[in-house]
């Protein structure tokens, strides 16, 4: 990981530590126009915590630090974004996406008395995932 990255998710995480700092629930509509044709670093705690790619037809790639590229898609439920990556070591997973300035804040199902998942970078290239299943 780049130092910066390090840097900018230990700046950044204390901003969204609670609900009171965010707006309410991304709509899918809202979600899909923050998020299209991106690559968002997510971190939690102060930690880089994953990767996505958000591609055309609510399709996604996500990777955990460090960790192997799953292909998913999301889809809304009620307020939350809801991924779906088809294997039984990532199962449905379920999260409300809201702004917080220029960062996406994310609380798993919803449950603001968790530590969110916080947007660090975005970028408009691929995911690099190497290997015979998943290309970029």
């Amino acid at each position: 990981m780049r130092p910066s990255l390090i840097a900018l998710a230990l700046c950044l995480a204390p901003l969204a530590a609670t609900a009171e700092e965010v707006g309410p629930p991304l709509s899918a509509d809202q979600f899909d126009q923050l998020t299209l044709g991106k690559t968002i670093t997510y971190s939690s705690g102060g930690e880089v915590y994953g990767v996505e790619q958000y591609r055309p037809g609510r399709k996604v790639v996500w990777a955990f630090a460090e960790g192997q590229c799953e292909e998913g898609d999301w889809f809304a439920m009620n307020d939350q974004i809801c991924f779906d990556y088809h294997s039984q070591q990532v199962g449905l997973q379920c999260w409300t996406f809201h702004q917080s300035g220029d960062a996406l804040v994310a609380w798993f199902e919803g449950n603001r008395e968790g530590a969110p998942l916080v947007s660090l970078e975005e970028v408009n290239t691929p995911l690099n995932c190497p290997g015979p299943e998943i290309g970029v």
